[in-house]
């Protein structure tokens, strides 16, 4: 997914796309381990987009002001 794509994505859609990208790991290292993944790499890109999933829900406003 594209950097623009996630910028675009409402907060409730970027949980969501969190939360399946995890469980898409999860079961990307079950099947790992019983020898049922065939490319491997796709880890790693599972990693890489969640990763980008949560810097973009970082930097989005929240309406919240720290106070210093």
């Amino acid at each position: 997914m594209k950097k623009n794509n996630l910028k675009t994505n409402s907060v409730a859609e970027l949980t969501t796309m969190l939360a399946d990208a995890r469980a898409k790991l999860a079961q990307m290292r079950f099947d790992t381990a019983d020898k049922k993944l065939k490319r491997t790499s796709d880890i790693g890109a599972t990693r890489r987009l969640i990763a980008r999933v949560l810097t973009a829900l970082k930097t989005m406003p929240t309406g919240r002001q720290t106070s210093n």
